[in-house]
């Protein structure tokens, strides 16, 4: 069973929020599952008032979608279909989330031809006149390779597989977190290695590592390193 789910133990508060940001700004946010950058993104691009893109639920959606037709989601041409018919007003579906559907998400993005085909709708949504935060595995590297700001999170496999146990046993999913552990290194591996966008960090990407911080203390440090960035470029934060 896969323990794909992304990490949302910290809920974004109502009121965190910075408006007047006086430059539109690209934040890339990469990183593997449960090192916590979707929560980070999420808080991020509310506090600058940015758009916001979890790329994850693209592949999510082809996952789902080549279920539903009967395809195999290890057959490119079928995941290709699926991508291709992405209807993005669906993007908001809860069953995107459900256990399972992570791991299937993760072999149609193993295809080439599907992640060309979603491309463009990533970049069209990074360049919102009002400037965006998109998270991901390949935004820094492929998708938004000049973003004015990159950030990596990451965290020791153990402790991604101990908060996302932590996750699924709220969620009431039976699991054990031996194979929570399993889960995120096969994951991981396949990520890594991956012919097609390759999950790694951008040679001009920060480094976040959240191992020993708590989800307060990783977003105040992303704000900080945002914050450099954008006085750098003139913008004021």
């Amino acid at each position: 069973m896969t323990a794909e789910l992304e990490t949302n133990l910290f809920p974004l508060p109502e009121r965190e929020r910075r408006k007047g940001a006086r430059c539109a700004m690209i934040i890339a946010i990469d990183g593997p599952a449960a090192s916590g950058k979707g929560t980070i993104a999420k808080r991020v691009a509310a506090h600058y008032d940015l758009t916001y893109l979890d790329t994850g639920t693209l592949y999510r959606a082809v996952a789902r979608d080549t279920l539903a037709s009967g395809g195999d989601p290890a057959d490119a041409d079928a995941a290709l279909t699926s991508a291709k018919a992405l209807d993005p007003s669906t993007l908001g579906d809860p069953n995107l989330r459900r256990p399972g559907l992570g791991e299937v998400a993760s072999l149609v993005a193993k295809h080439p031809q599907v992640r060309k085909a979603l491309l463009a709708y990533q970049r069209d949504f990074a360049r919102a006149k009002s400037g965006a935060v998109l998270d991901g595995r390949d935004i820094g590297t492929v998708i938004c390779p000049d973003a004015d700001v990159k950030l990596f999170v990451t965290a020791t496999p153990e402790e991604r597989a101990r908060r996302r146990y932590l996750e699924l046993k709220q969620a009431g999913i039976a699991i054990t977190e031996a194979d929570v552990v399993s889960d995120i290194k096969r994951r991981d591996e396949r990520d890594k290695n991956r012919a097609a966008a390759p999950l790694r960090k951008a040679p001009d990407a920060h480094l976040l590592d959240t191992t020993n911080l708590d989800i307060d203390a990783a977003f105040k440090a992303a704000i900080d390193l945002i914050d450099a960035a954008m006085g750098r470029a003139g913008c004021a934060p």
